[in-house]
């Protein structure tokens, strides 16, 4: 019993970070000259909400140039491909 119970502990654990995976899509912007793009990224599972996808995602913007405008939404992997041609060059780019 102890040895099943102890391989169902490592099978959640080990399944565990693969599903809890985060993504937020956002919309960004750039001055001079004025350039936009929508993105796509990966975020820490603790800032899977849009209000702390965006304390994240901002800085790692900002070091490339960009503003963040907004975090439209946060989601799991099961929408990654419907973003993915939508995001372009800018999927989980930053």
């Amino acid at each position: 019993m102890t040895r099943l119970t102890l391989t169902v502990a490592f099978i959640l654990a080990l399944g565990g970070p693969a599903a809890a995976e985060c993504y937020a899509d956002y919309k960004a912007k750039r001055d001079e000259p004025l350039k936009l793009h929508y993105g796509v990224a990966q975020v820490s599972d603790g800032n899977c909400n849009p209000g702390a996808a965006e304390g994240e995602l901002a800085p790692r913007l900002a070091s490339d140039g960009w503003t963040l405008l907004t975090v439209l939404s946060t989601f799991g992997p099961e929408g990654l491909e419907e973003r993915k041609a939508s995001a372009g060059a800018y999927f989980l780019r930053y």
